[in-house]
């Protein structure tokens, strides 16, 4: 597919699990007035339908079934008022609510799997690409700068070590009230950097003009206020 066409401004943010990008997006999206969109809800919004539809995330031939069968619906919208409790965004599969179902832990080791379908990143592309032709947007993902979005107008690596990412995902699930041990969330945030990395279709890498943003012992605050001061130096000279 050919890439969208810069008409828009465009932030493309990639990264490994909790590096901070969503938080640091929406952020930096709130600020310059940009459209946040998070293109790993999309994903997990597919991952909720294949298992309600009780599929085995390991059976991509049937996944793809599904896919073309019954076209499910992942939308993305900015919270309203009344469900403004913490979500970056609200998703919507199939005009249900299912802003908090697919930030399971369970839900995040089915992503890292169907991910690697190329017929489920071709499903969720084209939509990504469409909304960032027709708003300025800061998206974030997986494969945004290197797929997505490779002539975004800045393109960032987000990165921290494992253990970190792991300290501040298992501050979040038990914040949510799920059971889970720091150990159980370091081997699961491993086996995913590996899959992510090691996946034949967009593997998760910094492409070569990325600007690769460590966000060790920084605040979320400190890391938006980096990206826009960059951004408002590009747009002065635009």
């Amino acid at each position: 597919m050919e890439s969208v066409q810069n008409k828009t401004f465009q932030i493309a943010i990639d990264g490994p699990v909790a590096a901070g990008k969503g938080t640091t997006a929406k952020l930096v999206a709130k600020r310059l007035g940009f459209l946040y969109v998070d293109t790993g809800a999309m994903y997990r919004g597919l991952t909720l339908f294949i298992k309600q539809e009780e599929i085995n995330w390991e059976d991509e031939r049937e996944i793809i079934k599904i896919l073309i069968e019954r076209k499910p619906s992942v939308m993305l919208s900015i919270p309203k008022q009344d469900e403004v409790d913490g979500r970056l965004c609200t998703v919507k599969l199939n005009g249900v609510d299912v802003s908090w179902k697919i930030r399971a832990e369970k839900i995040s080791r089915g992503v890292s799997i169907i991910t690697q379908y190329s017929a489920v990143r071709d499903y969720v592309t084209p939509m990504a690409r469409m909304i960032a032709n027709k708003h300025d947007v800061v998206m974030e993902g997986r494969d945004i700068t290197s797929v997505v979005l490779p002539e975004a107008d800045v393109l960032i690596y987000m990165d921290a070590k494992p253990k970190e990412r792991a300290r501040r995902r298992h501050r979040e699930l038990l914040m949510r009230g799920e059971d889970v041990s720091f150990e159980e969330v370091l081997e699961e945030l491993m086996k995913r950097d590996e899959r992510d990395s090691t996946r034949k279709i967009a593997p998760l890498m910094q492409v070569k003009n990325a600007w690769k943003l460590d966000t060790m012992g920084m605040t979320i605050d400190e890391v938006a206020e980096k990206i826009i001061n960059n951004v408002e130096e590009m747009r002065d000279k635009k």
